[in-house]
């Protein structure tokens, strides 16, 4: 992280890595900060590492819970700027996710225009839950995705 002298400007990556030496310092799951704001553990990670902007009262609360500067606040209500590499990443956990949409992607949209019609499913007006669920041949990840439907408008 660099250091942030009052000439320079607080950015989201400076915010997320606070965020994050904060929450190993103070020994903290995504789910105990998202407790401690009020919001789901899927969103708030997402928001720390700058993908969403935290509502005013949220941005508080972050700051007060994870003992950040108070200029951070400003910085985490910022609208994020969703830029990320195209390319088929590395690490096991994320790949797995572009296998799956890979692999199954067609089927979704297939399925989802059956029983919707000609649209999409929102990854704005979006929930996505993350559970483990106890299984006796090696406990499952469970991962819910809920979004709104957005029709194609014909003009």
């Amino acid at each position: 992280m660099k250091d942030l002298t009052m000439t320079a400007m607080m950015t989201k990556e400076d915010a997320t890595a606070m965020i994050l030496s904060a929450k190993k310092q103070a020994g903290l799951t995504w789910e105990d900060i998202a407790e401690k704001i009020g919001m789901s553990p899927v969103w708030t990670h997402s928001a720390a590492m700058g993908m969403n902007a935290f509502p005013p009262e949220k941005a508080k609360l972050m700051v007060s819970v994870m003992g950040l500067p108070q200029e951070t606040e400003s910085v985490l209500t910022e609208s994020p700027t969703k830029i990320w590499e195209q390319a088929v990443p590395t690490d096991p956990c994320i790949y797995r996710f572009y296998e799956i949409v890979g692999v199954y992607g067609p089927t979704l949209k297939a399925l989802i225009q059956e029983k919707f019609g000609d649209g999409i499913m929102s990854a704005i007006d979006f929930d996505m839950t993350v559970t483990r669920v106890e299984n006796p041949k090696g406990d499952r990840v469970k991962v819910e995705m809920s979004g709104k439907y957005l029709g194609y408008n014909s003009w």
